[in-house]
């Protein structure tokens, strides 16, 4: 930070769209209020080694705060915003945190709710001060008074600021990551200055990223992937970081801004193209013709022109007439048309919903990560984008895989530990540096990592025509939610006869084509259980169906009956992880009725489910619900 503002002291650093407008903020304004808090916060008694929460959207003050933290040499830990105050309790007691800066007022009072399980707690400070004027807690306070209390120190002793950098070695602890906790609680992890920046450093170096790039910050802070391209690789490369206005103005934000550099999980991509088909199917006859028409010429030729490949005159032509008409203004309006680089990680993307991307010029590419490596592993290098592989390693990554089929990992991001946790640490880092990093998978001809599943997670049919055969359920999940009609899917397999499904219907893509159909329906639940839609879901059910019958070690994964649940599911259910990860035991737990059901060859199974409200209140929702088969298919064999 202090590099840029000396070199680049006018430039453009984060900017925040408030009211409508965008505000800019330079790196000279950024280095100036970095000082102020970072006097503030020592004098409000945050000390080197000491935690510190930050707890909100991504705004310029709160990033500015996590840089005044570390250059204290105390320790920012970014928490969900979206999560309940319960679950803020285990990191903030595990990592013993007295000071918190959030966002707003739901945050401030998720705080202020804590205080008796969390009774270290001793000052809050906020961001936004709507609807707190009236709140008179001790402790409590604004991040304007902060830095207004920083100013004085500032002015008074000016190099202390500097002398506090220079204490900071790049192995010291930078922050620390709670991880989703899927399995019991979060496990907080550890990384150093040198991990998180080292990592930044070659992903900025493989895809060449310079000043120039503009990306927009809209994914939670807490997640490892977001506080890397909007955090670590921002101040590596002092590209400019937009932050929009809320979650529900996103996607005009996006327009706007133009991204040039964009990262987003599988879900997103997968929610823009179910906005554009939606878009489609209202659209007059002649639109939608021409739309089919020049998608076909894309998928057949845009992915080999992505890569460099030869392509004929007439398609090439074909294309290009394409791009004038259909594909230009399609990237225009999902907000990608200026993207020189797009990455999707967290996981598996489908192949068709990874192809349509390429294949209308975006040049979307998988990373393979996660918390504990600071992201950065292995990447897709231009020209050699596949939809079934993560990439090749970067810079400094070394790969090995075990006999089991796991993936090990030596990196210069690998993190420190886990904190208060040295069981775990030595679980997942050997002695001789490998990490062990729970993804089955294998390397292939070409040099590209291919990820099958978690190795807890691969399992084996027993009994049944396909006794055992190889079970991976987030291959069949991913394989059930391409469809732009499944929203979230939850196979079941593992040591028994055959593989069996839940499935979440996408409401605004099924209500759309429910409204086409003039079917009527009174809310999610109703809709979900329509003999129509059992029939739509079906009919996806089939074709990944038949696409793992041309699998030969898969092959024995297709679903043979399914359920659409009466709900959607939900991370304040416990359902999802706060980084939207299926808890596959959780939810085959409390479901489990409705698993039994399904094996038992039940034609229907009535269910009362218990929900949590927004507000915090709870609920039941009850249904009768339908149990369907699918139809399955003969393995395909593939030609040698």
């Amino acid at each position: 930070m202090l590099e840029h503002a000396a070199k680049r002291a006018n430039a453009p650093a984060l900017r925040e769209k408030e009211y409508g407008i965008w505000q800019t903020l330079t790196w000279s304004q950024l280095a100036h209020l970095v000082r102020e808090l970072a006097a503030g916060l020592a004098q409000a008694g945050l000390q080197r080694g000491q935690h510190i929460v930050i707890v909100g959207a991504n705004r310029p003050r709160l990033s500015a705060s996590m840089l005044a933290a570390q250059s204290l040499g105390a320790i920012p830990v970014p928490l969900y915003q979206d999560a309940a105050a319960a679950e803020y309790a285990f990191p903030m007691n595990n990592a013993e945190v007295a000071f918190a800066i959030v966002e707003d007022q739901e945050q401030v009072d998720k705080m202020l709710e804590l205080r008796e399980t969390c009774p270290q707690l001793k000052r809050v400070w906020f961001d936004d001060p709507r609807g707190l004027r009236n709140y008179s807690e001790p402790g409590l306070a604004s991040l304007d008074a902060l830095i207004e209390s920083g100013r004085g120190h500032v002015s008074e002793q000016q190099g202390w600021f500097d002398e506090q950098v220079k204490r900071t070695q790049p192995d010291d602890v930078a922050a620390m990551f709670f991880t989703s906790g899927t399995t019991g609680n979060p496990k907080g992890v550890v990384h150093t200055h040198f991990t998180l920046t080292d990592r930044a450093r070659a992903g900025a170096i493989f895809d060449n990223l310079s000043s120039a790039e503009e990306v927009l910050a809209y994914l939670p802070p807490a997640w490892i992937g977001q506080n890397i391209f909007s955090y670590a690789q921002w101040l590596v490369c002092g590209y400019v970081v937009n932050c929009p206005e809320s979650a529900g103005t996103v996607m005009i934000d996006l327009k706007e801004i133009g991204p040039t550099y964009y990262f987003a999980p599988p879900s997103v991509f997968e929610g823009l193209l179910t906005s554009v088909m939606i878009r489609m199917e209202d659209a007059g006859a002649l639109k939608r013709w021409l739309f089919h028409r020049f998608m076909a010429i894309a998928r057949r030729t845009g992915p080999t022109l992505m890569d460099g490949g030869a392509v004929s005159f007439g398609d090439r032509a074909l294309y290009a007439l394409g791009n004038l008409c259909i594909y230009g203004p399609l990237r225009n309006t999902l907000g990608l048309s200026r993207v020189r680089v797009a990455y999707t990680a967290g996981e598996a993307i489908g192949p068709d919903l990874f192809s349509f991307y390429r294949a209308i010029g975006i040049n979307l590419k998988q990373l393979y990560g996660s918390t504990e490596t600071a992201v950065f592993v292995c990447m897709q290098p231009d020209n050699q984008a596949k939809a079934d592989t993560v990439g090749v390693p970067c810079e400094g990554v070394e790969l090995k895989v075990t006999t089991s089929g796991e993936i090990l990992i030596k990196s210069p991001g690998l993190l420190k530990g886990y904190y208060k946790n040295a069981v775990a640490t030595d679980e997942v880092l050997s002695p001789e540096g490998w990490y062990r990093t729970g993804d089955a998978g294998f390397v292939d001809a070409s040099g590209h990592l291919k990820i099958i599943d978690r190795v807890k997670d691969v399992g084996r049919l027993q009994g049944g025509a396909h006794d055992g055969a190889m079970f991976a359920p987030k291959y069949v999940e991913n394989k059930l939610k391409f469809f732009p009609y499944i929203k979230e899917a939850v196979a079941f397999g593992d040591k028994r006869d055959r593989v069996c499904a839940f499935i979440n219907i996408d409401f605004n893509a099924v209500g759309n084509w429910a409204e086409r159909k003039n079917l009527p329906y009174a809310g999610y639940t109703d809709l979900a259980q329509k003999p129509e839609v059992y029939a739509l879901i079906r009919d996806c059910v089939e074709k990944a169906n038949a696409d793992l019958a041309a699998d030969d070690k898969l092959c024995g994964s297709q679903v043979s009956r399914f359920l659409v649940l009466h709900k959607e599911l939900d991370a304040d259910d416990g359902e999802l992880t706060r980084s939207s990860k299926v808890r596959r035991g959780f939810i085959g737990e409390k479901y489990g009725v409705l698993v039994d059901a399904l094996y038992a060859g039940l034609a229907s199974q009535y269910i009362e489910t218990q929900v949590k409200f927004e507000d915090g209140r709870t609920g039941m929702v009850a249904a009768d619900l339908q149990i369907s088969d699918a139809k399955t298919f003969s393995a395909v064999r593939r030609a040698a």
